[in-house]
């Protein structure tokens, strides 16, 4: 009798499309190299990527959950794996092993308002969620993208980001750090975007990623509009290195971001999430 797959050996995917987003980042889209159906997974979750004689890097699913045909992963180049999986060209080969962790709960999030708040490559993980709220429009009631990046260079999907500007029932508010005096968006962080949102503060799911400052005032912001931490989800990427739980890396507090995250309710690290070195 065949056994569960071994989560610690990486399955060949081939590399289909390379699209880049950004200067220093780009999409790969995949495909199993050996005719398997594909990867089934929930949005925030996450892969380990491996570049062969290279190593691995965990890596959240950024495409489509209702077509796992094709698996999607937007990269930064950072270090020497990123950099390795970014040269990657179509019909290339990569370990792929997953998917691991936690998910976004926009399914528990029906009957009510969602707001997404992102800051520069933290769009990548919370893309499956808009793909899954559009999909499932009926669903929800007010449904809000706030999204920030350093510069203009810095936004991703930027095609996608006007489709959904498109969309009568999907808010879409983007402003970048800096810009030059001629831009005619928006300037400034994040946070200043959030309260342009209309929600009601009982009945709304938040859903927030990017780097770790920006989420610290995006908190702030939110408790200041009402917004309970029992509603509010953040995607905790750091320091993952085994995606099981065995290398201890990705301890946070009480936790193993790898296991028990990414995706985390606030009120549930909350206690420790403001701690220093934590």
């Amino acid at each position: 009798m065949a056994g569960l797959p071994d989560p610690m050996v990486p399955s060949p995917l081939r590399v289909q499309r390379v699209r880049r987003e950004t200067y220093d980042t780009f999409t790969l889209e995949l495909e199993p190299a050996n005719g398997a159906d594909g990867f089934s997974f929930a949005a925030g979750q996450f892969n380990m990527l491996y570049a062969f004689g290279v190593g691995e890097v965990p890596i959240s699913i950024s495409g489509d959950p209702t077509k796992p045909q094709t698996l999607v992963h937007t990269v930064r180049s950072v270090g020497a794996v990123t950099q390795a999986i970014c040269k990657l060209k179509r019909g290339d080969v990569l370990g792929v092993r997953g998917p691991f962790g936690s998910h976004w709960p926009v399914e528990e999030a029906a009957g009510g308002d969602v707001v997404i708040v992102a800051g520069g490559i933290g769009l990548a993980p919370l893309r499956p969620v808009i793909y899954y709220l559009l999909s499932n429009r009926e669903k929800y009631g007010r449904l809000a993208l706030v999204y920030g990046a350093r510069t203009l260079q810095d936004l991703l999907y930027n095609p996608e980001l006007e489709k959904w500007r498109g969309h009568f029932d999907l808010a879409v508010e983007v402003t970048v750090d800096t810009a030059a005096a001629s831009y005619r968006g928006n300037v400034g962080v994040v946070t200043t975007l959030i309260p342009r949102v209309q929600f009601d503060p009982l009945q709304t799911a938040v859903m927030v990623c990017g780097p770790e400052v920006m989420m610290r005032f995006t908190l702030r912001e939110l408790e200041a509009r009402g917004i309970g931490p029992e509603n509010i989800f953040m995607s905790m990427e750091r320091n993952m290195k085994c995606a099981v739980g065995f290398c201890g890396h990705c301890q946070f507090g009480p936790t193993f971001i790898c296991k028990d995250g990414p995706v985390f309710r606030y009120d549930q690290i909350q206690a420790f999430f403001a701690k220093r070195e934590v």
